[in-house]
């Protein structure tokens, strides 16, 4: 079907979703917005990537702007400052490259130079102020955006991000070790790791410095704002496996939730198309639900007093983002041309990645 999509211009354009990949309950009940910052965001991003090195100038001057990276996070962390907005574009925009990077080690068989970035990113997490001027410019990038990252709120939140991140980086080990194997996980092993390589905690925990304000573990660990936050982020990890089956079949991936229901539920790849969507529509009808029981608890906590007032204004802040999410991922997936797999010379070689040992020069 088509549907109306703002997209990167300030008018609706149309925008053609294929009829297995449509979803009228987020065209209808999930307005998309995009923060006023965003055409700068954009700008300054691509102009940090060529800072970095995190791409070479030919492909960030073809192909930034259409990855729609900043439109993603724009779309999502509404309400956040411009800096706190631009940390995490960057972030954002930083983590899609060191997919890739990951990605190519992978394909071109490289586990020595894989095994030295991950090692090098976990010490770039616990000590980044170290890691500014590192030899490869992943490490480096790296090292920037999450200095930046820490600056915005606590020690508390700073250490609590540094732990889901570590998590994150292993479970991308556990993840070249599959594929490297051809290992295909079971469900509930791919669903498990999924929560990790999809950083959802991680995308969660950026929803504070947008509202400005830490929240107490007492809040986030409240069954309803956190089922509201996990029910967001599956939605975009399960509607991004839908998306993404064609080109991870045609690059022998192994991590996906259809290629998991496939081998290890002997379903045929058109029922796994139709669980993986079914998967996707319940995520978004739960949360509908337990949104309005987290948001019951956004008032309770508005008790009278100053903090109660503060921490029911954040909690709302973080659930309107929350839904965003929704709208953000679904149109980021049809606007983005890291899905336009049909257009690449190459079905299992992006267009925009760097081929080469990168750092290992």
């Amino acid at each position: 079907m088509h549907a109306l999509s703002r997209g990167t211009t300030s008018t609706p354009v149309t925008i053609a979703v294929p009829p297995s990949l449509s979803l009228p309950v987020i065209e209808e009940e999930f307005p998309r917005q995009l923060h006023p910052y965003w055409p700068k965001c954009q700008e300054k991003t691509r102009a940090w990537l060529l800072e970095k090195r995190l791409m070479p100038a030919d492909k960030v001057e073809e192909y930034a702007d259409g990855l729609c990276y900043t439109d993603l996070m724009a779309g999502y962390y509404i309400g956040a400052s411009d800096e706190v907005m631009q940390a995490i574009a960057d972030y954002s925009a930083w983590f899609f490259v060191w997919d890739d990077r990951h990605d190519r080690d992978i394909v071109h068989g490289r586990p020595v130079a894989w095994r030295r970035l991950r090692d090098r990113l976990h010490a770039a997490l616990d000590s980044p102020g170290e890691h500014l001027h590192h030899e490869d410019p992943l490490v480096a990038g790296f090292a920037d955006g999450v200095l930046r990252l820490y600056a915005f709120l606590g020690q508390t939140w700073n250490l609590r991000f540094a732990r889901h991140f570590h998590a994150v980086i292993d479970a991308y080990d556990r993840e070249f070790h599959n594929r490297t194997r051809g290992i295909v996980p079971t469900v509930e092993e791919y669903l498990q790791l999924r929560r990790l390589t999809f950083a959802h905690w991680i995308w969660t925990d950026l929803l504070e410095p947008t509202a400005g304000c830490e929240l107490p573990d007492a809040v986030r660990k409240h069954p309803a704002y956190r089922r509201a936050a996990l029910l967001s982020q599956e939605f975009a990890a399960w509607y991004n496996d839908l998306c993404s089956l064609p080109k991870e079949i045609a690059g022998d991936e192994v991590h996906n939730l259809g290629i998991s229901l496939i081998t290890h539920e002997g379903l045929t790849l058109e029922q796994a198309v139709v669980e993986v969507r079914r998967r996707v529509e319940k995520s978004i009808t739960d949360f509908l639900d337990v949104e309005q029981e987290a948001l019951r608890f956004a008032d309770d906590l508005a008790d009278g007093s100053v903090r109660g007032k503060e921490l029911s204004a954040a909690v709302r802040a973080c659930l309107g983002n929350m839904r965003n999410w929704f709208s953000s991922v679904y149109w980021f997936h049809h606007e983005s041309g890291r899905y336009m797999v049909d257009s690449w010379d190459d079905r299992s070689t992006p267009p925009y990645v760097n081929n080469e040992a990168a750092g290992e020069k």
